[in-house]
């Protein structure tokens, strides 16, 4: 619903800078110009005061050729090609709006066309960028997923290698005291031996008898 009330206003928009652009080119045209003024018809003379008598009218919006002026008449040539006088202030210098309406209108139709297609390419765009940000918001939560796993992983590897260390430890003091305890075995029966030996009984050495 607001597309459709954005893109009414820009034609109303693009309609009035038309309008406006086609009055400032009509008032830059040629002074031999001029455009019979909105009324319905317009009574015209066959001389330049209200004394002459009527001769004919001019169509609403119609134009003319302004052949010169007299007082508050202008003498023109219509599209009969008869050159009659009419009031001046029955001629405008700008085109009249039933003449300006289907040229406006083309171009009302050409910028609606071309609103259309900045908003379909504005969609496609919208479109593509809402597409990449889920791919990318999809991409975001897999790695996310598989940060907590690889964390995860990493938890259970450190509690392993806690328990190898605590393993390892106990291992090694349990080494150290076989070792403790060899060493004190070996020392231990050094001592009894160095203590029992002396007090054994020598023998004697037998005499060689040679009769």
């Amino acid at each position: 619903m607001q597309v459709k009330k954005s893109r009414f206003m820009g034609c109303l928009a693009s309609a009035g800078l038309l309008m406006g652009a086609a009055s400032s080119q009509a008032l830059a045209q040629s002074d031999s110009q001029a455009w019979v003024s909105e009324e319905l018809s317009t009574f015209v003379r066959s001389g330049p005061t209200d004394g002459y008598r009527i001769v004919g009218t001019l169509n609403a919006g119609e134009e003319v050729e302004v052949l010169e002026e007299s007082g508050d008449y202008t003498r023109v040539r219509g599209s009969g090609g008869d050159a009659v006088w009419v009031l001046s202030d029955e001629l405008q210098q700008t085109q009249s709006a039933r003449e300006q309406l289907p040229e406006l209108e083309d171009q009302v139709d050409e910028l609606t066309q071309e609103l259309d297609g900045i908003n379909d390419t504005w969609e496609e765009r919208v479109s593509s960028m809402r597409e990449t940000l889920e791919i990318r918001e999809q991409r975001i939560t897999e790695l996310e997923a598989r940060n907590q796993e690889l964390e995860s992983v990493t938890d259970q590897s450190r509690q392993q290698v806690r328990a190898l260390e605590a393993r390892l430890d106990t291992q090694e003091e349990d080494l150290l005291m076989r070792y403790f305890m060899y060493g004190g075995g070996v020392a231990g029966a050094g001592l009894l031996v160095g203590l029992i030996v002396p007090h054994l009984p020598r023998r004697r050495k037998k005499r060689d008898r040679w009769f």
